[in-house]
């Protein structure tokens, strides 16, 4: 998975706010690394915890309470 993939476009499909989608990814990616939480996606991409959180939002894994962007 390169830097561009999933695009920032394609996020946003997912989550409106740049913000939240940010903050999301981070927080997941925390307890992905620190709590050793299982990844959610099958098959990831991505071997770093970012983009793996990136890709579990792409994949409908991880949704965001109201979200009003």
């Amino acid at each position: 998975m390169s830097m561009l993939e999933p695009s920032i476009d394609d996020l946003q499909t997912k989550i409106k706010s740049k913000y939240t989608l940010v903050t999301i990814a981070a927080r997941r990616a925390r307890q992905i690394r620190e709590e050793n939480k299982k990844v959610l996606v099958d098959n990831p991409k991505s071997n770093k915890y970012v983009g793996l959180a990136l890709e579990e939002i792409m994949a409908d894994k991880l949704h965001v309470k109201n979200d009003s962007n």
